[in-house]
């Protein structure tokens, strides 16, 4: 895939927006680690695209499994799909018995969410229930400046999701879209976005750095997850805007991996 993009690109429209440009960097297993070794990372979550394709679906995701296999105490698999297929479901269940510790990030690129998300993602948010595994949407700002990626996302019909699987652990990549922001609110949303943890990903493309101590300040560091959207980003870049934020040593202790730890359940291992 890395070597050879262009049938994938002219396959997958979602693809094809996203790694068309020859700048859009994808890497693999051992690139990944030494770059962890470098950065300081113990452990990185990691997942493929969500293919429309079933077997470019299946195939990430063996990959995926097989370097995670190949590196045990420093990759943590999530199984990715794209929720319209109709081997969505089966995938997802093939792959948390096979050990895989979270499913996404599912993301929508190239249509706009309405109601029906409910339906399509109820068997996959059950096998998270019965697996005790966090499910990761892609969620992003509204306003602002456009770029590849960037979907049509209302944070309305991603807060009704999370109502409807009140039982289920979300992550919400990019900060949510700023969804975090709605838990000031006096009635409701606090309470049904109380199993929501937020992740960090891109945030130095997206936001000043005083969105830290901000979030922090609304839901707690031990709901913010670090996200590097690596290789777009070098975890050191994000590093450095946690501490000049101003946060505490032990907030900036919970991001960057102890609010993981918790959320994937890695302290029952």
């Amino acid at each position: 895939m890395r070597d050879n993009r262009e049938p994938l690109i002219k396959a997958d429209s979602a693809f094809r927006l996203l790694y068309a440009s020859p700048k859009a960097t994808l890497v693999g297993a051992a690139a990944l680690v030494e770059q962890m070794d470098r950065s300081g990372v113990d452990q990185t979550v990691v997942f493929g695209f969500p293919w429309s394709d079933p077997e470019l679906m299946r195939r990430h995701n063996d990959y995926v499994g097989e370097a995670a296999s190949r590196f045990p105490d420093r990759l943590l698999p999530f199984v990715c799909v794209d929720p319209r297929a109709n081997q969505a479901a089966a995938e997802v269940e093939r792959c948390l018995v096979g050990g895989m510790r979270g499913v996404g990030e599912l993301a929508f690129y190239t249509e706009v969410l309405d109601s029906s998300v409910v339906d399509m993602l109820d068997p996959i948010a059950s096998s998270c229930r019965n697996y005790r595994v966090p499910l990761m949407l892609h969620t992003n700002e509204r306003v602002g400046h456009w770029y590849p990626g960037k979907a049509e996302v209302s944070l309305k019909v991603i807060y009704e999701l999370i109502r409807a699987f009140p039982d289920n652990r979300f992550i919400l990549c990019h900060w949510g879209g700023g969804l975090f922001v709605y838990e000031l609110l006096k009635k409701e949303a606090r309470e049904v976005l109380s199993q929501v943890a937020y992740d960090t990903a891109a945030s130095p493309f997206l936001y000043d750095p005083a969105i830290y101590a901000v979030a922090v300040k609304i839901v707690g560091a031990q709901r913010i997850l670090f996200g590097s959207d690596y290789p777009l980003i070098l975890p050191e870049r994000y590093f450095e805007e946690m501490a000049g934020a101003g946060l505490t040593a032990e907030d900036q202790a919970w991001i960057k991996g102890r609010s993981a730890s918790k959320w994937l359940n890695l302290e029952d291992d």
